[in-house]
């Protein structure tokens, strides 16, 4: 019987770019069978052998960088630079992933306390053996690897399903592991459409999903994972708001904006989407954003929409935010597929669908704010909650509307700066998901904490946990207690 294929295309041309195997669910669960006896062998090896050989394979990436890119820009239609710097970016977390793995996770002494004085306690993180990782398109290989570094350097053999749009690259991310690490199959990849994702997601061998998509997806995954309690850390998408305060640089603040929501053609998680700008500088920021949007250009400085579907989603909210609000650049009839032009929106009513859903492409809605309080009351107002951006000269107050900012991340006078620096988390909040990627949170997402606690002495008179307890061992314990507890602070 012929296996079952299909086709990835260069969303900019149509052009087949590579043919796949739509691997069943026969082929998944084989597949889980050799990552699970490679994970013994991967997490045997140890922190120093694991670190040895994952930054041997960010040598191999580092070196076939350019190839690497062409193949991203291929399959997604993207710029061959910013693949590039996708690509810079995944490196910089594969080296911090594997070169701190053992300081986050090894065992460690905690305090015991003054009823365990007579205890040690340690704690550590351990692999957990088989993650699964269910990847998305618009960042073929920095969002995967988010997930894929981190699980492989805490202990874990990883499967990676990467979207039926960008197959190629996660096929070829696999080959040029195992030209690393030739021993066992630790770091494998499955082809194929939302089945083979599902037979992933409902295999009791995988001990995490982490997954990366829609929060309409994501729901689905959670539900395959629920029959074996196997645990899901989802990074779902964001309508992230972009806050220009009183006293900001309006022209940074132009730049960053455009750059943050029009890059990758607005196909970013963490992208720009809603705009609040204070009354004070409103006018000036937007004669700065209307200058600077009229030198961008789609097909030359951010690609096509990778995924035709969205193209509808994207003409909806650009249809209903110009009949009620005023239109700065663009408008209806900026969708030209594969391509859509800018588009900027002024007074959109908060209740429409371009500000409460995700567009996912190179739109922005603006609104003027009496101060930056109202700004976050309308960016916290937002059943998403994943990342934001805050421009203003004055560091303590920046940093207070960071802090309140319902996001899980925010950058302060840059945009997306957070993703660049491996030792932060990355993830959401609400709608956005839950779970962390990167950083020390990052690796412990993908291992478990093991407690142990170690009696060196048996404490004198305080027999407690025996049925031969007297009752005035216990009487000893409640006074101590009391003494050391009972007072109220005042």
């Amino acid at each position: 019987m012929a296996t079952l294929t299909f086709d990835s295309l260069n969303p900019a041309t149509g052009e087949v770019v590579g043919t796949h195997p739509k691997q069943d669910a026969t082929a998944v669960r084989e597949t889980v069978g050799r990552a699970e006896e490679a994970a013994a062998w991967w997490a045997a090896l140890g922190p120093a052998g694991r670190r040895r050989r994952l930054l041997d394979y960010k040598a191999v990436l580092a070196g076939r960088l350019r190839e690497l890119a062409a193949l991203v820009h291929e399959e997604t239609g993207k710029p061959v630079g910013d693949a590039a710097l996708e690509l810079v970016l995944t490196i910089t977390h594969l080296d911090w992933a594997a070169r701190n793995a053992d300081k986050v996770l090894r065992r460690r002494r905690v305090r015991t306390g003054m009823i365990g004085v007579n205890l040690e306690a340690t704690l550590e993180y351990l692999p957990l053996g088989v993650v699964g990782v269910i990847g998305p398109w618009n960042y073929p290989v920095f969002t995967p690897m988010g997930s894929i570094a981190y699980a492989l350097a805490a202990g874990n053999a990883v499967v990676f399903k990467p979207s039926e749009l960008t197959p190629g690259v996660g096929v070829r991310l696999a080959e040029l592991f195992a030209e690393s690490v030739p021993e066992r199959p630790v770091f494998q990849a499955v082809t194929g459409l939302a089945e083979t994702g599902a037979a992933l997601a409902a295999d009791p061998r995988v001990k995490k999903i982490a997954f990366t998509g829609s929060t309409a997806t994501a729901k689905r995954v959670m539900a395959a994972c629920a029959e074996n309690l196997t645990p899901i850390v989802a990074e779902c998408g964001g309508k992230d708001a972009f806050i220009v305060d009183a006293d900001a640089d309006v022209r940074a603040a132009a730049d960053a904006c455009l750059w943050g929501a029009l890059s990758n053609a607005g196909q970013t998680c963490v992208g720009v989407e809603r705009v609040y700008v204070v009354d004070a500088v409103y006018e000036p920021f937007m004669r700065e954003l209307s200058e600077r949007v009229a030198s961008v250009k789609a097909g030359q400085d951010y690609g096509p929409i990778t995924m035709p579907g969205q193209l509808d989603i994207i003409k909806r909210h650009i249809d209903d935010a110009v009949k009620s609000g005023r239109t700065v650049a663009g408008g209806p009839g900026s969708v030209r597929a594969p391509y859509v032009d800018p588009v900027i929106v002024e007074d959109v009513p908060e209740d429409s669908p371009a500000v409460r859903e995700e567009t996912f492409g190179p739109t922005i809605t603006v609104r003027r704010t009496r101060d930056a309080q109202e700004a976050l009351e309308l960016a916290n107002a937002s059943t998403y909650g994943l990342a934001g951006t805050v421009f203003s000269r004055n560091t303590r107050r920046a940093m207070e509307l960071a802090r309140l900012m319902r996001s899980g991340m925010t950058a302060i006078n840059s945009v997306i700066s957070f993703a660049g620096v491996p030792s932060l988390p990355f993830g959401g909040v609400g709608d956005s998901g839950f779970g962390r990627i990167h950083g020390a949170d990052g690796l412990r997402e993908f291992a478990r904490p093991k407690a142990i606690a170690r009696q060196r002495f048996a404490l004198p008179g305080m027999n407690l946990t025996s049925f031969t307890r007297r009752p005035e061992e216990l009487e000893r314990l409640i006074r101590i207690v009391t003494f050391l507890h009972g007072r109220r602070k005042r």
